[in-house]
């Protein structure tokens, strides 16, 4: 398997502008002072805010043990720090490639397999099976949400609508990754007609056997993982728990951004537009650094449950300083740190082969 670095191209900045354009452009028609929101963001409590910046970090941390959890079940070599590594890399790709439902744990799937960490079939089986529980995290925030917003009664009819339609799609699509994973099947099915179509497309320059052999192998690696979460589920429980608290963290950065703006909300609001939130970051628009789409949800979910325009742009500007800007950089610290080990091998053997070029 084999993965590009990503490079940054005149998309990666034309788009971005054009997603902040947009954003921007919405506020202006809410007719909100822009300059007002910056006003108001130069306001927010230093102290509270980098105690966000610590739970994102938190949040992080978390995710990635999580991930340990269901790895250290698989037998897939690979220290804490960095499985931490591998996952702030895997969101540097995520912002800057416009795949965000999928790129992150491609990523970490190459890293583990360059890195011979463990068989490929293991290393998705682990990825999937932390996806799987993710999702059903985000499905229960949404039920729940739903609850504590029917109670309060303060959210536009149409939006109410549309969270019960967004969760009821999340929970429609963790029952098919649910049957899928048990289902070897099922999968062989999808292999064998995808294999024939690939053959025709190429019209027969394609070697399908072995593509279909090479692939069945994985499938077979990847269902007995999920045979062994199924059979031994401490370790899913483990990772379910570490998942909460990350995901605990991760509330706390919007919370404590309204709290440092001296506006704090109900945690309800907090869980309807995180869960939504996610749904919608994981929509692959084609736009690298993800910006202008998840700045306008979270700015009208926040003013559809009773919070003012000027005081929903600013926490959303703020988090998104945290939740995207401040990951990217740290991302790509972690990019170029786990880069910097094969490069310097490479170079070595370089010198070696030309001083010794017959060994």
């Amino acid at each position: 398997m084999q993965i590009s670095k990503p490079k940054f191209t005149w998309k990666t900045v034309v788009f971005p502008l054009l997603g902040l354009i947009g954003f921007f452009l919405y506020i202006y028609l809410f007719k909100v002072d822009i300059v007002g929101i910056f006003l108001t963001a130069k306001k927010a409590d230093p102290t509270i805010f980098v105690l966000a910046i610590g739970c994102g970090l938190l949040q992080v941390l978390f995710f990635t043990i999580s991930w340990k959890a269901l790895t250290n079940q698989l037998c897939i070599k690979m220290t804490t720090i960095r499985a931490y590594l591998y996952v702030w890399y895997g969101m540097y790709v995520d912002t800057i490639v416009p795949a965000q439902s999928i790129s992150g744990e491609v990523t970490r799937t190459y890293l583990l397999t360059r890195d011979k960490c463990g068989p490929f079939g293991k290393v998705v089986a682990s990825l999937y099976a932390h996806r799987l529980l993710g999702t059903g995290i985000n499905a229960v925030a949404l039920i729940a949400g739903v609850v504590l917003l029917t109670f309060g009664g303060n959210v536009n009819p149409f939006v109410f609508i549309l969270i019960i339609l967004v969760a009821a799609v999340i929970i429609t699509i963790l029952l098919l990754m649910t049957v899928l994973s048990f289902k070897p099947q099922w999968t062989s099915s999808v292999v064998r007609w995808g294999t024939r179509v690939a053959k025709r497309l190429s019209r027969g320059k394609l070697n399908a056997e072995k593509i279909e052999a090479d692939t069945v192998e994985i499938m077979r690696h990847f269902h007995d993982s999920m045979n062994e979460f199924r059979q031994k589920p401490r370790a899913l429980a483990y990772s379910l728990c570490y998942l909460l608290i990350s995901w605990f963290f991760s509330l706390s950065i919007p919370y404590l951004v309204f709290i440092s703006l001296d506006h704090p909300v109900t945690i309800s609001v907090i869980i309807v537009t995180s869960a939504i939130f996610l749904a919608v970051k994981s929509i692959p628009v084609g736009i690298p650094f993800e910006v202008g789409l998840p700045e306008i949800v979270m700015t009208t979910l926040y003013h559809s449950m009773g919070v003012s325009v000027p005081i929903a742009a600013t926490a959303t500007i703020l988090t998104r300083i945290i939740t995207l800007w401040l990951f990217f950089i740290i991302g790509f610290g972690a990019q170029q740190w786990l880069e910097l080990k094969p490069a310097l091998a490479n170079a070595v053997n370089s010198e070696k082969i030309k001083k010794d070029p017959h060994p």
